[in-house]
């Protein structure tokens, strides 16, 4: 296995295409430590991964801390509630002080878009973005990418529409990104507020009409109506997005009845997804959670130079 030569995963536009390649060959072929009996491996022994959430979350969270168990690497959790920040002292002064205890990986969520960029440059550790205000998500686009090829067998040619909030989303921007990088066609829909200006440079059809995004698409991404970010109106009420908006599978069928149907979650059933639609058989949902386990073990392998065999116990 050749060596990875990246030092931190910041955001999708930083990784070319063979290395997003790269990183999906390595977390398929470490899908079956998850399948064993005993779920782990010592690959990573001795490395010290913390895991600092300026944000609330739960399925990264988890994912990155199941992860790094399952390579027997030690962790550390740091939350901002728990943190000094609540003290006044300064993000620098947090990680320069986290740096201090020499991890070998920091996973990083945080409210201001750019926080994980300028951690990068202040310190020794390797810094994975798990997510930075609105700007940027890249494992969980790199877990899509992932899913959508254990689907259909490959991504180019692909046409994946996404639907919702648009706006606040940093895992709408880095799947534009990522998924136009490996050859797919990108197409976004959703109440004209919450499609920002501009988005088409990254790569994107912006379309209004359902029928036209939903129409030929092979994959269709809801996003969560991200209240926690909406300082203003951009809808009415929840009822009239999910009137217009929801995907229901009846009005999924009636306009395409062969897409498959993904979500980063977390879901507000009956506003961006219906029941019958999220736990569907279209529904490729939990095979993103699952592969979200396999894509952060590949990262913090790949990252402490993993080049040998990562399956040996």
């Amino acid at each position: 296995m050749k060596r990875f030569h990246k030092k931190h995963i910041l955001d999708m536009a930083s990784l070319n295409a063979e290395e997003i390649d790269h990183i999906l060959n390595t977390a398929s072929a470490l899908k079956e430590i998850s399948e064993r009996p005993i779920k782990k491996v010592p690959t990573l022994r001795g490395k010290s991964i913390i895991h600092f959430f300026h944000e609330p979350s739960t399925r990264t969270r988890s994912s990155f801390e199941v992860a790094a168990k399952r390579m027997s690497a030690d962790t550390f959790s740091i939350s901002a509630s728990t943190s000094s920040m609540t003290k006044g002292e300064t993000l620098l002064d947090t990680v320069t002080n986290l740096q201090a205890m020499n991890p070998d990986i920091i996973v990083m969520r945080h409210s201001a878009s750019g926080a994980p960029h300028f951690v990068a440059k202040h310190i020794n550790a390797s810094v994975i973005n798990a997510g930075d205000g609105m700007h940027a998500h890249p494992t969980q686009c790199l877990l899509d990418l992932l899913t959508v090829r254990d689907a259909f067998g490959k991504i180019d040619g692909l046409k994946l529409t996404i639907i919702g909030d648009v706006f606040h989303s940093r895992v709408a921007r880095s799947n534009i990104i990522g998924f136009t990088k490996m050859g797919a066609d990108v197409t976004i829909t959703g109440p004209c507020t919450m499609i920002p200006k501009g988005i088409d440079s990254l790569g994107a059809h912006v379309t209004y009409s359902l029928e036209e995004a939903f129409s030929d698409a092979d994959i269709i991404m809801a996003l969560r109506i991200q209240k926690e970010r909406q300082n203003n109106f951009f809808f009415p009420s929840e009822r009239e997005y999910a009137t217009i908006f929801g995907l229901s599978y009846d009005r999924l069928k009636s306009i395409n009845k062969k897409a498959l149907i993904m979500h980063p979650g977390p879901i507000n059933r009956g506003v961006e997804l219906s029941s019958d639609v999220a736990d569907s058989t279209e529904s490729l949902i939990l095979k993103q959670v699952a592969n979200g386990v396999a894509i952060r073990m590949a990262l913090i392998y790949l990252l402490m130079g993993g080049t040998r065999d990562a399956h040996s116990n």
